[in-house]
């Protein structure tokens, strides 16, 4: 059973601690992503679950056993490298397997681990190749064969595409996804790329400062962020913030004095609030927000629009095409259910979208 629990754990380096009592559980089969900017801790708490790193507090614990001391090769995981990792000596067939060969598995086995990963993962043809001789993509499927040879109770990735373009990243996060319903291995997968977690994962946990800011699925954390740092990250193009200062119950002035109307909100007890809207929320209308078109970008299917609403850039996308152009003065309007509040510390969340989370309760 390839469980994984995180228990209250910390890292110190010195004096300086990067991961402050983090809490975990992964279920048995369960894709977890671990999300994050640069520094949050994710990377840190990948190696610590594979051995790489000590932990200065608390305990990692895989499959019911607890493994703190337990060496990385008798963990009984696997992962995969942002940069590959193959022996350039080797050809694909002898990459994939060497770790098998280590534990000194019988040959036989051995070649019938090998050339099932590789009739998972495409390789067939490629098995006598050297790793000069492949393209980037080829090469990841060959470290994730080398992975799955081994049978592990916990698959672990650290940013595995982020050497790749964009088309083959898109290519290689459905063959990722794939695998994972095919071999229902529990993963746990770092990535800084929020479009990853979202499309990859079961359940997506947002670091922060070494802290989990929030965790759940990946459409619960686009509904209804718990903080505005969570708002921000996750979304492509990001939620808009628009910031303001409480007139009464459901209006909101901007500092060039424009009253925004926030209808069907409870704006009381507040002084200073953050309007989030995201981009495919706004909708154009004759009379409601109003805001200076800067950047007209259309894409074919759809359409992004960069305004000045009192001197804070606002993003709008536009499903198919419009005829706005810089310069002109746009009314925007946003149903009651998808508008998001936040307090001045953008912290806790007064108000959010339930849209939603109706829909996908």
């Amino acid at each position: 059973m390839g469980t994984v629990d995180i228990r209250n754990v910390r890292k110190s380096y010195g004096n300086v601690e990067v991961l402050h009592g983090v809490a975990l559980h992964i279920k048995d089969g369960e894709f977890v992503a671990l999300v994050g900017p640069s520094g949050c801790g994710k990377s840190t708490l990948l190696r610590m679950i594979a051995g790489l790193e000590d932990v200065t507090e608390g305990d990692i614990v895989i499959s019911d056993r607890v493994v703190n001391h337990v060496a990385p090769k008798d963990r009984n995981i696997a992962m995969v490298f942002q940069n590959y990792a193959l022996y350039p000596h080797m050809n694909v067939r002898e990459n994939m397997g060497f770790a098998l060969r280590q534990r000194r598995m019988p040959k036989p086995e051995i070649e019938s681990r090998v050339d099932n990963a590789a009739r998972i993962l495409g390789l067939e043809h490629l098995l006598d190749r050297k790793p000069r001789a492949l393209s980037g993509g080829q090469r990841q499927r060959v470290a994730m064969g080398r992975a799955i040879v081994r049978e592990p109770n916990v698959f672990l990735f650290d940013e595995p595409l982020s050497n790749l373009d964009a088309k083959l990243r898109v290519q290689m996060r459905s063959e990722i996804k794939e695998l994972h319903q095919r071999l229902k291995t529990t993963t746990v997968y770092v990535t800084h790329d929020q479009i990853e977690a979202m499309t990859l994962a079961d359940r997506v946990v947002v670091l922060n400062g070494g802290i989990i800011e929030q965790q759940g699925s990946p459409l619960e954390l686009y509904d209804r962020p718990a903080s505005r740092f969570v708002a921000a990250f996750i979304g492509s193009p990001p939620m808009n913030f628009i910031e303001g200062t409480v007139v009464d119950a459901s209006n909101v002035r901007l500092d060039d004095g424009t009253t925004l109307n926030v209808p069907m909100t409870d704006l009381g007890g507040q002084a200073r609030v953050t309007i989030g809207v995201r981009p495919e929320h706004f909708e154009l209308s004759n009379a409601g927000w109003p805001a200076t078109v800067s950047v007209v970008e259309p894409t074919g299917s759809e359409t992004q629009i960069t305004a000045r609403m009192s001197g804070q850039i606002v993003r709008i996308l536009v499903r198919g095409r419009t005829f706005v152009r810089p310069g002109e003065v746009i009314h925007l309007t946003v149903p009651s259910d998808l508008i998001h509040i936040f307090d001045d510390n953008g912290a806790p969340r007064i108000h959010a979208s339930t849209r939603g989370v109706e829909r996908y309760a």
